[in-house]
């Protein structure tokens, strides 16, 4: 996990064959300004040399959050460091826990079907307008058909998660099953439940994890862990908690200020920015992000793990009754 403290652009030009070549590329570091400048400067100039040799590369890297910043640092703001966990400000202005090996998942209350059944959806309806289409002769009818199945499964597919979903108890009912049936087949994991606006986060006490484990690819399958999510835990080797309130669940609906909300910011701008945040935190203290409902599992709590749950029940208020946001 790397959240860097500064931030540089290095701007590299040059032409060959009568056209231009501009290069840009970022460095950080957490040590100075400086060494971020020269980390920029020497990617830009490896990145020019392989444009030249006829690589293609994307010329510019953009300034970019952490959900679309694949293979870059973590881009935000440092709030606080509590020994390698560090606390940033998200791209829409709310608090984050990043951790390099404490697993939390969020599992979400999702009525939308996903692309799996939906394939299979279509997969059984093309089949059955072409065993139609070869019994009739007819392939007119087999691509008029395929068309329509196309077009169909997606509205069967959420039609029939709906009706399943209903049938199983509700949203919520169906999550927990998922978690308690998870618990059972891993009788060795120990989990902390939080309930959140959009359904519960999962907390590993039992012991630490690399992102790149098995194990942790099984359970985000298991648990039906957003899959953004799970790409973005992979790809920063880290995990994730937001631990203030979402801005717009609090009554802020304008976003942080200047937009894009990506660090570092101008010093220009900060005015702007502080002028929201002044906002923002006149209100997070009366919401909380998450609600504490159960320890499920083995009991086992491993003690690194222990000292990171004691940061984040405290930051996202878990333990205070306060409404989640």
């Amino acid at each position: 996990m790397i959240v860097p403290e500064y931030w540089a652009e290095a701007r590299l030009q040059t032409k060959e064959d009568g056209r231009q070549i501009t290069i840009r590329r970022f460095g950080w570091s957490d040590d100075s300004q400086e060494a971020a400048e020269a980390m920029a400067q020497e990617r830009a100039s490896e990145a020019m040399q392989r444009v030249r040799a006829g690589e293609k590369l994307d010329r510019r890297e953009f300034k970019i959050p952490y959900n679309g910043a694949d293979g870059v640092p973590i881009r935000e703001e440092i709030l606080a460091r509590h020994g390698d966990v560090v606390i940033t400000r998200n791209s829409y202005g709310a608090p984050c826990l990043n951790t390099p090996d404490v697993l939390f998942l969020d599992v979400d209350f999702e009525e939308k079907a996903g692309c799996g059944l939906m394939v299979k959806i279509w997969q059984l309806l093309a089949l059955i307008v072409v065993s139609y289409a070869i019994v009739e002769r007819s392939w007119k009818y087999a691509a008029i058909g395929l068309a329509i199945s196309a077009a169909f499964a997606p509205m069967l597919a959420s039609f029939l998660k709906k009706t399943w979903i209903r049938w199983s108890g509700g949203l919520e009912k169906v999550a927990r099953k998922r978690i308690d049936h998870f618990l059972k087949a891993h009788p060795d994991w120990n989990m902390r439940v939080y309930r959140t606006p959009a359904g519960f986060r999962l907390l590993a006490l039992h012991r630490t994890f690399r992102s790149d484990e098995p194990e942790v690819e099984t359970a985000f399958r298991s648990l039906d862990v957003d899959e953004m999510y799970a790409r973005m835990c992979r790809n920063q080797r880290c995990f994730r908690a937001r631990v203030g309130p979402k801005p717009w669940r609090i009554g802020i609906g304008k976003h942080l200020r200047p937009r894009p909300g990506v660090w570092p910011v101008h010093p220009d701008r900060l005015p702007l920015r502080q002028k929201w945040l002044d906002r923002y935190n006149a209100r997070a203290p009366g919401f909380a992000s998450c609600q504490f409902v159960e320890d499920l599992g083995s009991g086992v709590i491993d003690a690194k793990v222990a000292s990171v749950a004691k940061v984040h029940d405290e930051l996202s208020r878990a333990h205070s009754g306060l409404p989640p946001a």
